[in-house]
C-alpha cells in the first residue's frame, strides 16, 4: 500500500480566512494586511542573531501600561498548561498581575482577546497564535504600545519562543530507528502522524523521515496530518489508517495526537508491547504510558513550565527597562523511563532551573539583545537558530 500523505490547497484565501480577516477587521477597524503602514514592520528579512549577552545596557523602561503580565492560550492540551503554569509563577516572583485568556482553537476568539489586553494597556503578553496571520496585526499594535510581546513560535515578537524544529524531530526519529534496528529486526510499519501545514513545525517531520531512511526495512504505511491536534484527532486518523493496514510497528508524532492514536490501537485490540510510540511536547500522559511500561517508549521533552516561566522573566525585565533575549530555542530532550524523574523535578520548580546557569542551559538557549528603545527590531519572520 502507497503512503497515505496530505496534499497542500491551492494557494488561495479560503472562506475560513476570509471570514479571519472580516473578524480582525471588525475587531481592530482596520485591515491587518496593511499594518505595516501603521508602525514598524521590525525585522522582516531573516537574520543570524547572536548569542543573547547577559551584560548588556538596560535602557527606557515603558510607561502608561499596567503591570500585568498576560497570556492568550490557545488551548487547554498539558503542554500549554505547563507554559501556564511557569508564566503564573513567574508573575508572582516578579510582582505583576497574571492573567490568561482560552480562546478554545477559536482564532477569531482569540484576536478579540489580544484586542481586549491592548485596549487594557497590558505591559506583557504572551501569545500562543492558533491562525498567525490572523493575529500579525494585534500582536503588532501591542508592540507599537512599547508592550512586551511573547509567542510560542510563530513571529512577530518582541521575544520569540522555538524549538529547533529539525532536531527535535531528529532526536525522536534516531530514537524509533534505533529501536527497529535492535528491537525489531530492522523492519517496522510506520505511521507518521504529521503537522506539515504549519511550516513552522515541518522540518521535525522531514527530520524524522531522514532518520527512517537510515532503516531500509522501516516502510511508511502513513504519512498523515489529522485534522485536530489533540487526542481525538489522532485517534480519529488513527482508526482510518487501521482500516488500510491493521498492524503497525511504530507511530510518531505530537504527544496528543500519538495518545489518541494508541487508544485507538487499543479499542482495535492491536496494541503490543513491542510497538514504538513516540511523541513531541513531554505530555504528562505520555510520561505516564513510559512510566508503566508498555508501546509507549519516548517523549521530547520541551519542558514548556520552564521556557513560560524564563518567558514571564523576560516580560518582568523589559517593563524595567532591561534588555531580553530576542528568540530563545528550547532544547529537545528523549525521555525515556530512565530519564523522566529528574524531568519531572525540573518542570516541578521551573524557578530553580531558570536560577540556576548549568540546569537552565540544559533547557534553554538565548538570542540576540532587545530592549524598550529598540523594539523596532522586533523579529517578524519565522526564526530558527536551524536557518543559516
Amino acid at each position: 500500500m502507497k503512503p497515505m500523505r496530505q496534499f497542500a490547497p491551492p494557494r488561495k484565501m479560503s472562506l475560513s480566512r476570509l471570514a479571519l480577516l472580516a473578524a480582525a477587521i471588525a475587531l481592530t477597524g482596520s485591515d491587518p494586511r496593511a499594518a505595516a503602514q501603521e508602525g514598524p514592520p521590525g525585522v522582516t528579512r531573516p537574520i543570524v542573531l547572536p548569542p543573547f549577552d547577559r551584560k548588556a545596557p538596560a535602557c527606557t523602561a515603558p510607561t502608561g501600561l499596567s503591570k500585568v503580565l498576560a497570556f492568550a492560550q490557545d488551548n487547554e492540551r498539558k503542554f500549554m498548561q505547563g507554559v501556564a503554569q511557569g508564566l503564573a509563577l513567574a508573575a508572582k516572583d516578579r510582582g505583576l498581575e497574571y492573567q490568561v485568556s482560552h480562546a478554545n482553537n477559536d482564532p477569531a476568539a482569540m484576536i478579540g482577546q489580544v484586542q481586549r489586553f491592548l485596549s487594557e494597556k497590558a505591559g506583557a503578553l504572551v501569545a500562543a497564535p492558533i491562525d498567525p496571520p490572523s493575529l500579525t496585526h494585534s500582536l503588532q499594535q501591542l508592540i507599537w504600545s512599547g508592550a512586551y510581546v511573547g509567542t510560542v513560535v510563530p513571529p512577530p515578537a518582541i521575544s520569540l519562543l522555538n524549538a529547533p524544529q529539525y532536531m527535535t524531530g531528529r532526536v525522536l526519529g534516531d530514537k524509533a530507528a534505533e529501536y527497529i534496528k535492535l528491537k525489531l529486526g530492522g523492519k517496522a510499519k510506520v505511521v507518521l502522524l504529521t503537522h506539515d501545514s504549519l511550516q513552522f513545525l515541518a522540518p521535525r517531520f522531514t527530520a524524522m523521515r531522514d532518520s527512517l531512511r537510515g532503516v531500509p526495512g522501516a516502510v511508511i504505511v502513513a504519512d498523515i496530518s489529522p485534522l485536530t491536534v489533540d487526542e481525538a484527532g489522532g485517534e480519529a486518523i488513527m482508526r482510518t489508517i487501521l482500516l488500510a493496514d491493521p498492524d503497525v510497528d511504530v507511530v510518531l508524532g505530537a504527544d496528543t495526537v500519538v495518545l489518541g492514536a494508541l487508544k485507538a490501537l487499543r479499542d482495535a485490540g492491536k496494541a503490543r508491547p513491542d510497538q514504538f510510540f513516540g511523541g513531541i511536547d513531554g505530555e504528562p500522559a505520555a510520561i505516564a504510558e513510559i512510566e508503566k511500561g508498555g508501546p509507549y517508549k519516548a517523549t521530547v521533552s520541551l519542558a514548556s513550565p520552564v521556557f513560560g516561566y524564563a518567558m514571564g522573566q523576560h516580560a518582568a525585565d523589559w517593563l524595567e527597562g532591561k534588555s531580553i533575549p530576542q528568540a530563545m530555542d528550547i532544547l529537545p530532550r528523549v525521555l525515556t523511563q530512565q530519564d523522566i524523574a529528574q524531568y519531572e523535578r525540573d518542570t516541578a520548580d521551573p524557578a530553580a532551573v531558570y536560577n540556576n546557569p548549568a540546569l537552565r542551559d540544559l533547557y534553554l538557549k538565548m538570542y540576540g539583545n532587545i530592549c524598550f528603545d529598540s523594539r523596532d527590531r522586533y523579529i517578524n519572520f519565522p526564526w530558527s537558530s536551524e536557518r543559516k
